[in-house]
């Protein structure tokens, strides 16, 4: 009989996928006086390396069969896995069975995830890169934390050497619990990423969506001080937010800081010229286009310099000195951009807070991922509103027909509008937005205030053009922008009163497009 505490570690299984640090951690067990039980390759692995292994089919007295499908599921096993040696019939079993106990388990687990994100990737490759027996393995040692333990990462090598190393040989039950939290926490991550997979063959909402989230990063606090935070990725996703990004100077990132940063990059990402996004409380305050990457911020910047203080700059092209003296003259929080030269780190460097992030991704976002809200108890989950609209389907509703160059001021406009909060109304003259409305309850008064911006800013709106991301449900919002000198409108259309609408653009002279599509964010 032994108590749940007392265990001493005499006989491990070992069978990874993943053999980094394998062989050393054997080798530890083995100096520890050990028993290394051991599965396919692992086991030439080891023995490769000089060291005794037993075949997991001399422990079982069972063969692998069935392409290695079947090796590991077999009675002798889990029985020496899940038996409470502080209890007399499980003991009794035991002996009657000649069950051998299993005391730690070194399980990680066929590579499912890398498999099916990668590109050609078969479905019968996929398939068979679901392990059964691990999870399975992992989980009954899990289960019976009270006498034995489970690792299933190589990072835990040596902490679990250590510990064996200064107790003689034991485990506490402290440390084999939280492994055991782990080794569950693992598991649920694999099988989450074959529901996903199998989901998302579907082209349908399923009955019951999967995801599991790895921390990334610790951040300084949440929206407020007063709540702590941190960043979590979606396992399985082509790439996120701070993916292939490296922080080179400033404070830790916030909150705050990352929901800004994914606004800018969703943002500039819809242009392949130079661009620049300033972004202000998850808003846009400015987005411009350029000849290079420095006159892009500085009409990104003119739209609202008073918003712009201690914005989030993002831009698609990399960053020089020049674009860097600029800049310095600013309070921003986060500067985001794919590169940037030695002499410009040096002067943004002169300010000790501001963070400064270099993008190395190169991969797009998954178009097909969907988009996912928290709300209380539950989430909303919807496509992303990511689709590329063609001109050709949008339609001219005006008598006065859009010149070329009001095409281009109004699809820049209708881009940005997208990445502002409802309702929204972006005002752009020259490729760059000169005035902003967001997240006003009424349109007529988003229309006010990007027209406001616009003069406090000294920006000329003659033959500007507006986007608006929903219909105007009356011709005031539109009157108030011809009235400012607008040209252009760019809208979805859709309203009871369209008819008034277009009749006002007509009679003030400008045209007016119908995109038929509607781009709330929320």
């Amino acid at each position: 009989m032994t108590q749940p505490g007392e265990v001493r570690i005499t006989r491990a299984l070992l069978s990874v996928s993943d053999k980094r640090g394998i062989v050393d951690f054997a080798r530890g067990l083995v100096e520890l006086g050990v028993e290394i039980v051991s599965t396919g390759g692992t086991a030439a692995e080891l023995a490769g390396a000089g060291l005794e292994v037993r075949p997991v089919e001399d422990f079982t007295g069972f063969p692998e069969i069935m392409d290695g499908r079947v090796k590991t599921l077999h009675p002798k096993l889990y029985a020496g896995l899940l038996a409470r040696r502080d209890e007399p019939s499980h003991m009794v079993a035991a002996e009657e069975q000649s069950i051998e106990f299993v005391d730690l388990v070194c399980v990680n687990l066929y590579p499912f995830e890398r498999t099916a994100a990668r590109r050609g990737a078969s479905d019968h490759e996929i398939i068979e890169n679901i392990d059964i027996g691990g999870p399975t393995m992992i989980r009954a040692a899990a289960k019976n934390a009270a006498f034995s333990a489970v690792v299933v990462k190589p990072e835990s090598y040596d902490a679990v050497l250590q510990e064996l190393r200064d107790a003689g040989g034991h485990l506490s039950l402290a440390t084999r619990e939280n492994l055991a939290g782990e080794a569950f926490g693992y598991t649920a991550r694999y099988d989450t990423a074959i529901a996903r997979w199998y989901a998302e063959k579907q082209d349908d909402f399923p009955s019951l969506i999967m995801n599991a989230y790895e921390k990334v990063v610790d951040l300084s606090y949440g929206e407020n001080p007063h709540q702590r935070a941190a960043y979590y990725s979606q396992v399985g996703s082509r790439m996120h937010v701070l993916s292939m990004v490296r922080q080179v100077h400033g404070k830790e990132l916030s909150f705050n800081n990352v929901l800004d940063l994914n606004a800018a990059r969703m943002l500039v990402q819809e242009f392949e010229v130079p661009a620049c996004a300033i972004i202000k409380h998850n808003n846009p305050c400015g987005c411009a286009l350029g000849s290079s990457a420095l006159e892009a911020y500085q009409r990104a910047f003119a739209c609202d310099p008073l918003s712009a203080f201690g914005g989030v700059v993002c831009l698609n092209r990399p960053v020089d000195a020049e674009f860097a003296e600029a800049l310095s003259k600013q309070f921003v929080e986060v500067v985001f951009a794919p590169r940037f030269a030695e002499d410009a780190l040096e002067i943004l460097q002169r300010k000790q807070n501001v963070r400064i992030l270099e993008d190395n991704e190169r991969r797009r976002v998954n178009h097909t991922e969907r988009d996912i809200k928290r709300v209380m108890g539950g989430v909303l989950i919807q496509d992303r509103d990511m689709d590329y609209e063609d001109r050709t389907e949008m339609e001219v509703v005006t008598d006065r027909k859009p010149s070329e160059k009001e095409w281009g001021e109004m699809l820049f406009a209708w881009k940005v509008c997208k990445h502002v909060r409802s309702n929204a109304i972006v005002l752009a003259h020259e490729l760059a937005s000169v005035g902003i409305g967001a997240g006003q309850m009424s349109r007529v008064d988003s229309v006010r205030l990007a027209v406001e911006k616009a003069r406090a800013a000294g920006a000329s709106l003659d033959g500007a053009a507006l986007a608006s991301d929903a219909f105007f449900p009356f011709a005031d919002g539109p009157q108030l922008a011809v009235d400012a000198g607008i040209a252009a409108i760019i809208q979805p259309g859709g309203s009871v009163r369209d008819h008034e609408v277009v009749e006002a653009a007509d009679a003030a002279g400008i045209s007016m497009v119908f995109t038929h599509r509607r781009h709330f964010k929320h």
